[in-house]
């Protein structure tokens, strides 16, 4: 742990070698602070995936709870707007609510419960097929994805799902996931390289 640990402030001071004395969060230092807390969780999920092979294994329920654990406190703080859980089974969702409840009153966070996932490019349109995922929000943005959906279903409808709107479906979802332009863009060139 401690070696992943070095090895992730090593990255972290050559990626962002910026000195913060703790003063106001600014725009770029909230950025920088998304950046970081990116390349933490990264180097977290890395980790824990080497130590699979050397370490007694981690129940998945009690995996996906730290993940919502996780998330529930990087949205309480204003770091995301929106979080998504790990995909899971009707039957797995339904093992974790009653905790997810706890984690989400906790943190001061609301949860919804989304059986029908919105289909973007910024992954795979069978990424959540058949499965539920926990949207952790605060305030007015489960409205704000409702509409997203919305907006989405109508475009199809009406045979308009397609070109800059269907990017713009996708930037749209990107942004409420607070991932920066150029994560969005990079995804969305990703799902047009290798089509489902």
């Amino acid at each position: 742990m401690a070696a992943r640990i070095a090895l992730f402030t090593r990255y972290a001071r050559a990626l962002y070698p910026v000195s913060h004395d703790f003063r106001p969060l600014t725009t770029t230092t909230m950025i920088t602070t998304t950046k970081l807390a990116t390349l933490f969780a990264a180097f977290f999920f890395v980790g824990a995936l080497q130590a699979q092979d050397s370490s007694p294994e981690i129940d998945q329920r009690s995996y996906n709870l730290g993940i919502m654990g996780g998330f529930a406190e990087v949205v309480r703080l204003g770091v995301k707007k929106l979080a998504l859980s790990e995909v899971m089974t009707p039957e797995e969702m339904d093992g974790v609510m009653e905790d997810a409840m706890v984690i989400a009153k906790r943190n001061e966070v609301l949860i919804w419960r989304e059986t029908d996932l919105i289909v973007t490019d910024l992954y795979p349109a069978d990424v959540a097929v058949g499965k539920h995922v926990l949207l952790i929000y605060t305030g007015d943005t489960l409205n704000e994805y409702l509409a997203l959906k919305a907006d989405r279903t109508a475009l199809t409808e009406s045979g308009h799902y397609k070109g800059q709107a269907r990017r713009d479906i996708a930037r749209r979802f990107g942004q409420l996931l607070s991932y920066p332009d150029e994560v969005i863009d990079d995804l969305i060139v990703r799902q047009n390289e290798y089509p489902n």
